[in-house]
């Protein structure tokens, strides 16, 4: 995707082949910061502190972060303590254990000389995949956008909601559900997204729309508790969020707040779509509510916010009276009762145990 008209990546390899680049997402919207992973700390750091997130992007920066662990020493104690150290990171997002998974699955039977660079050549496969399956998703999605906008008139938008940020900055590049909506708006069909701000951590306000308007895609930013008023009034057309992760029953796990926006959808009879790559299914859980790991955040997420002032100046304040108690749950589970649909890179399926197995039989078989 592109910044100001500059292709960019949210991960990459350095120049100097040792070390990886990302966006530091921790300083968005107002400040554009890289920063250089050199070790396993660092990694396993920038996963933890959402330097990178979004469950995609989590997975490469793991991959990567293991190719850092290995190049230091390669060792099977270490390659086993560097694994247990990542897939620490985040408990909820499914794809990092998937993408550690598949780095041990290319390096644990080579020599210890080899493994270094196994590991680099794979987890840079994972990265080029990610973006090949956005790109598909996208492709996909496209199609609900434009049989929307086929039946508008007088030009009017088409309005997507979304939750969270599920865009590029959640992935390498294109991201989940925002790919059909760049598709679209590429391609000169009228698009308009509406972008939760996502409370505590307001990646809605900061990430998705800064990226969107980067790209120059038109959107609003709305409170949380929006959603459902726009659909009683017939101003939202579809929503599309993203996904930690989807149970093999077809149960979506993602953001805070996913699950009311999702019954709202359904009260008003507004199409609520769910774009994820397959390694966001977890055939091996059923049932999302009692089977899914809640990751509960540090409380200071909730009790302060962190902003510009009109000098310039970025400050984060206190939002909560002092003494009272916090929670910071940072995902909900939809059943799969409430999704119209899963855009896959394979298409359009029901949120169902029989669609996603036929879908994705290689994966739903090795359980």
């Amino acid at each position: 995707m592109k910044i100001d008209g500059k292709p960019t990546r949210t991960i990459w390899l350095d120049e100097d082949g040792r070390s990886i680049g990302i966006i530091d997402q921790t300083q968005l919207p107002h400040r554009f910061v890289t920063t250089r992973l050199a070790t396993l700390a660092d990694a396993a750091h920038a996963i933890q502190s959402m330097q990178v997130r979004g469950a995609p992007l989590i997975g490469a920066a793991a991959a990567y972060g293991l190719w850092l662990a290995l190049k230091a020493d390669a060792s099977d104690d270490h390659l086993d303590r560097a694994y247990a150290t990542l897939l620490a990171t985040r408990p909820t997002a499914i794809n990092l254990k998937w993408a550690l998974d598949e780095l041990m699955a290319a390096v644990r039977n080579r020599p210890r000389a080899e493994r270094a660079q196994a590991a680099l050549a794979r987890a840079g496969e994972i990265a080029e995949e990610d973006v090949a399956i956005n790109r598909a998703i996208g492709r996909h999605g496209l199609k609900l956008i434009e049989e929307i906008a086929a039946h508008k008139k007088n030009g009017e938008r088409v309005n997507v909601l979304t939750h969270c940020n599920a865009g590029w900055l959640a992935t390498v590049d294109w991201g989940t559900a925002t790919a059909p909506i760049y598709m679209a708006h590429d391609k000169g069909v009228g698009v308009h997204v509406f972008a939760d701000e996502t409370r505590p951590r307001n990646q809605g306000a900061s990430l998705t729309a800064w990226e969107l308007n980067k790209h120059g895609v038109p959107h609003t930013v709305i409170p949380d508790n929006t959603g459902g008023h726009l659909m009683q009034h017939g101003l939202v057309d579809l929503a599309i969020v993203g996904t930690d992760r989807v149970t093999a029953q077809g149960d979506v796990c993602n953001k805070i707040g996913t699950y009311l926006k999702a019954l709202a959808a359904r009260d008003n009879n507004v199409p609520f779509y769910v774009a994820l790559p397959s390694p966001t299914i977890d055939f091996s859980v059923s049932d999302g509510i009692t089977e899914i790991p809640i990751e509960q955040r540090g409380t200071e997420e909730v009790a302060t916010m962190t902003g510009k002032t009109k000098d310039g100046r970025i400050e984060t304040v206190q939002v909560v009276p002092d003494g009272s108690p916090v929670a910071n749950y940072a995902f909900d589970v939809t059943p799969a009762r409430l999704v119209t649909g899963l855009i896959t890179e394979r298409g359009i399926i029901g949120a169902s145990r029989a669609q996603l197995a036929a879908a994705f039989p290689e994966r739903s078989q090795s359980r």
